[in-house]
């Protein structure tokens, strides 16, 4: 009893001494630790608001509990299941074109041999990442306007009559597809371009000698080779099926388009910024943080079962 006692207080006092040595280290990781308290897990008590009839002058505190109410309000209003199928068909268009064309985009980079005209190309394809979506909404009712668009105004010196592209509901899906995929594109291939100089080059000579084409080689060795990332990348962006940033939407939809543009964030702002219904809309927000972990679970059991090392 007292050797294990001795031996704790050694451990003790090693770890603090450690500690000690690092203690710039530690200094310069608190305003992170104090950023995560402070904005991230403080206002997690918030989330009471979904079970209370919040009022703004009584507060969370005093506002009293009506339990699974709100929820059950919600899950009744045919508006929010027509924002939560819009989300879902907008996310998964858009990672169905935006995902493959990011390991495309990134693999043809990758066979670029000059290194300025790379980094050029790079910069390129990085900088709408930077660019805010009200620039880009501009630049997208510039682009794809029936009357004097740019992109009309081609087709119709080319004979061919203009299309809606912002006020037809099927042209509009397609806008905001391009659109989306234009500005993260680039940003995307960050991580594959890193994967991509980790394959060991050992295996191009060996692929080369055998007589496997360019082609050969990278359907052989360089996607087998960075095959655990793509998968982690795929079930990030899966986890991410529920969510849409409010400001794509909402800048480049208008009131002909609404019933495909209305997705859960317009919908949250509208009925709690618009119309200061505040449980009802912290509710939708927790009920779609729990099914994005939802489906991040299913699609990490999934990888898993496939033989990969999933994230989780």
């Amino acid at each position: 009893m007292v050797k294990n006692s001795a031996d704790r207080r050694k451990k003790a006092a090693k770890t603090l001494k450690l500690m000690w040595n690092l203690k710039w280290i530690y200094l310069m990781l608190l305003p992170v630790v104090a950023y995560y308290i402070i904005f991230k897990y403080i206002p997690m008590y918030g989330v009471t608001i979904a079970f209370k009839d919040y009022n703004v002058f009584k507060g969370m505190l005093e506002s009293p509990w009506v339990g699974f109410k709100v929820f059950e309000k919600i899950f009744a209003s045919k508006n929010f299941w027509h924002s939560v199928k819009n989300t879902l068909v907008l996310n998964l268009l858009t990672l169905a074109v935006n995902f493959p064309l990011t390991i495309f985009v990134a693999l043809m980079l990758n066979e670029v041999i000059h290194l300025r005209f790379k980094k050029m190309i790079q910069s390129i394809l990085y900088l709408p990442h930077f660019i805010s979506w009200v620039v880009v909404a501009g630049i997208a009712a510039n682009m794809f306007t029936q009357r004097d668009g740019t992109i009309n105004l081609v087709l119709n010196s080319l004979g061919i009559s203009s299309i809606p592209f912002l006020s037809d509901e099927k042209w509009w899906i397609v806008t905001y597809v391009i659109c989306s995929v234009w500005k993260e594109i680039g940003w995307g291939t960050i991580i594959y371009l890193a994967a991509l100089t980790g394959v060991d080059e050992s295996l191009y000579e060996a692929a080369y000698l055998d007589g496997a084409s360019k082609l050969q080689r990278l359907i052989y060795v360089t996607l087998p080779s960075i095959k655990s990332v793509v998968v982690t990348m795929l079930i990030l962006q899966v986890s991410k099926m529920m969510t849409i940033g409010l400001d794509a939407p909402l800048l480049l939809g208008n009131d002909k388009v609404m019933a495909v543009s209305e997705v859960i964030s317009t919908y949250v702002y509208r009925i709690g910024i618009e119309n200061a219904k505040y449980s009802d809309s912290t509710a939708i927000g927790l009920f779609q943080s729990v099914v994005n972990i939802l489906i991040l679970l299913a699609a990490d059991r999934f990888a898993k079962a496939i033989g990969e090392e999933g994230i989780i």
